[in-house]
Parts: C-alpha cells; structure tokens; sequence
C-alpha cells in the first residue's frame, strides 16, 4: 500500500529529461526496478504519476527507462511505497546518478546492443560468476581462439567487422586482466577444454592461457570432469552478475538467436541455486588445474 501521507505531499514538479530513443539494457533495468517496487506497493501508475505531479504517459516512459530520474524523484517513490530497504534504494539512486559514457558505447551500432550491455553489466558487478559446457569463457578466450571460433560461427563476417568482434572482447576481458582485477568464477565443463577450436597448437596455448588467469588471486576455476557422477547437464550456460544488492543481480544467457538478460526475482533464484549445484560437482581449484594441465599435454 502506499504511505499514509502520501496525498499530504506535495508533487514534486521536477521536470522529465527527454526522452531516450534507444534506452540500454541497464537504463531499462532502473526503470524496471522502479516499476516492482510500485506494484509490490499495491500503487497505480496514476496514483506513482500523482506524487511525482506528471502524468501517466511520462511515468510509462520513467519505468521503461526512456525518461533519466533524479535522486530526489527516487527516494519520493521509495518513501510513499514504503520500501524501507535501503542499501536496495541508495543502489537505484547510484544508478541513476552515472553520468559519462564507458568504452563499450563506442561499439554500439557495430554490433548488436547485447554486446555493449553486457560489457556494461559487467563493469558495474560487484563479482561475475559464469559456467560453460562446450565453449571456454569468453572472458579467457585467447585471440587466435576467438578468431577461429567466430569465423566458424560467422564464415562470410568481413575481415574489419571481425576484427572488431575481438577488439571489443578484448577490451571486456580487462575487467579481470586489468590492474583491479574483478573477482571472477568460472566453472567449465572438462567438454570445452577438449574441443580443439582453431587446431591443436590454438587449443594448447588456450588452455595455457586459462592456466595463466587461473594463477590470479580473484579468479577461480573449476571443471567439472567427465566421470562426475553427480552432474547431469545444465541447460544453457549462463553469466551471473551479482550487483550491489540481490535484487539488481542479471543472468546473461546467450541462444542460438542471441543474448538475453534475466533480472526476474524468482528467475535469478533459480540461476543462483543452479550455479551451486553445477560447482559442487566441480573439482576443486588445485584438482581442475591438474586436470587441464594433463589435457594440455596430450597428443
């Protein structure tokens, strides 16, 4: 229910930003945000556009994330839909305060706009959690790795078009191989370290790549081996964000028609339950570099 005092108020006549053509993957997610916190309340979107004094069609466009929203706004909604959480509300009003574009808008255009938001959830998760069944991590492809798998994927890709393709995964990949590292765990399955992609010399120096990154203080890694008597497949693979808070955690999860980004509560609860399961019939750290060191040194 709304608060009590709610038509005490006075509206707040803060005037909209226009709007947004083409909003992001996170712009959308805030809006998104604001949308739950007004229906857990019980709220219309006529009674949320009355305590923000607008009307309905720009209260539409403020919950899907076409119309920017001031820290003021925010916390007005939070304090008349009674949400009294809040580490969950100041992460809102952190999000809608970022100001500047990052590295990844420069792609945008080149590529489809789940690459650019991905690049984006990333930079803003607190840790990053992935799991793999026939592909290694993006994050810990090597380039020449990279290079044989998307002209696989994509044969007829124009060579400064692919070109580009790496560059950016490149660029992603500082988020754990930079100065500040990201904590960052990966689960693979022991089928994507023994796919041969790109050829025997290829697959050898990816795997000794994954071994290098593995060295690194925030990166964990485990396989889950073939003779795992308690894995019995996983759907499809999946990157986890965790965000400041648990309601803005994000599955990505890439098809065969594309990425798509999960942020539904009871959705993100089954990934989260779903990760545990996959990693408790991993091996541990010690044991996975062992087994893909002996990979590594087969014919």
């Amino acid at each position: 229910m709304l608060h009590p005092d709610v038509h005490a108020q006075q509206p707040d006549k803060e005037k909209p930003m226009p709007p947004r053509p083409n909003p992001t993957a996170r712009q959308m997610r805030l809006g998104t945000e604001l949308r739950k916190m007004r229906e857990a309340a019980g709220a219309t979107a006529r009674e949320a556009a009355q305590i923000l004094g607008s009307g309905s069609a720009q209260l539409s466009h403020l919950e899907a994330g076409r119309f920017g929203v001031s820290e003021q706004r925010i916390r007005r909604l939070a304090a008349h839909y009674a949400c009294d959480d809040a580490a969950y509300v100041d992460a809102l009003v952190a999000m809608a305060a970022e100001r500047g574009k990052g590295w990844w808008e420069e792609y945008r255009g080149i590529m489809a706009p789940s690459g650019p938001d991905l690049a984006e959830l990333e930079h803003h998760a607190l840790s990053i959690r992935t799991f793999e069944m026939a592909h290694i991590p993006g994050l810990l492809q090597t380039e020449d790795h990279m290079r044989a798998a998307f002209r696989f994927v994509s044969p007829g890709w124009p060579p400064e078009e692919l070109d580009s393709f790496i560059e950016f995964r490149l660029e992603r990949q500082k988020i754990i191989t930079g100065e500040h590292g990201k904590p960052f765990d990966a689960v693979v399955h022991e089928a994507a370290l023994r796919i041969r992609v790109g050829g025997c010399k290829v697959a050898q120096a990816q795997l000794a790549r994954i071994l290098t990154l593995s060295e690194a203080v925030h990166v964990t890694l485990r396989v889950v081996p073939f003779d795992s008597e308690a894995f019995a497949g996983a759907g499809h693979s999946m990157l986890y964000a965790c965000g400041p808070v648990p309601q803005l955690d994000t599955v990505q999860i890439d098809t065969g028609h594309g990425a798509f980004f999960v942020d539904a509560e009871a959705r993100l609860n089954q990934y989260r339950q779903r990760y545990t399961r996959i990693e408790s019939t991993a091996l541990d750290p010690r044991a996975s570099r062992d087994l893909i060191m002996r990979i590594s040194h087969e014919p």
